[in-house]
């Protein structure tokens, strides 16, 4: 089992990367977007947490930036209908925080915005999953989520514009501090976009 790779950087795009080792052996890893964001420049040196898949056309080595996003990662995998590409994606749009919370919390809504994943997908990830993310440790607190379908929408609409969801939740909440509750959808993503504008 390989469990850890560490090395030179040699390759760094938004879905993969290649390393380098010291003994002169390099490894391709697929990554979520989240991984991506961690890592240092092309020529530094990293390490990734690694899951191997084994199938009957190839070998496929997945990187992940901690042991908890690993533990995510296999955790969906378990999941009816779920892939490793489907779970990458999972994770990409959403971090591994976001994700456990939001199959916790029933949030269907959440799990929709990811590509690919539809209103059926997404229900039976909460029913394959929700009691089952116990136990994955090492989960950091992200802060309550800004509740509401007006919050919803925001936050996947600046989503949709290319923001991550940590600094798109961290808008919205931003904006629903200073600007009160009562906000149209329409409002709170123009001043949630004010904001994370800065």
């Amino acid at each position: 089992m390989i469990s850890q790779v560490f090395g030179r950087l040699t390759t760094k795009e938004l879905d993969h990367v290649e390393i380098m080792t010291e003994s002169g052996v390099g490894y391709e890893l697929a990554i979520p977007l989240s991984a991506y964001e961690t890592l240092p420049k092309v020529g530094e040196t990293a390490t990734l947490h690694t899951h191997l898949v084994v199938r009957e056309d190839g070998w496929q080595l997945f990187g992940f930036s901690t042991p908890f996003e690993r533990r995510v990662f296999r955790r969906v995998l378990d999941a009816k209908g779920v892939g490793p590409a489907l779970a990458l994606g999972l994770l990409s749009t959403l971090s591994a925080e976001r994700l456990v919370r939001a199959i916790r919390e029933k949030d269907v809504a959440t799990l929709q915005s990811v590509p690919r994943v539809g209103r059926k997908k997404a229900e039976q990830l909460v029913l394959d999953l929700a009691d089952k993310l116990d136990g994955l440790g090492g989960e950091p607190s992200a802060g309550p989520r800004p509740e509401g379908a007006g919050a919803d929408d925001a936050i996947r609409a600046l989503v949709s514009l290319g923001y991550t969801l940590a600094d798109a939740e961290k808008a919205v909440r931003a904006a629903l501090d200073a600007n009160g509750r009562a906000q149209s959808a329409t409002e709170l993503i123009r001043n949630a976009l004010a904001k994370v504008r800065g």
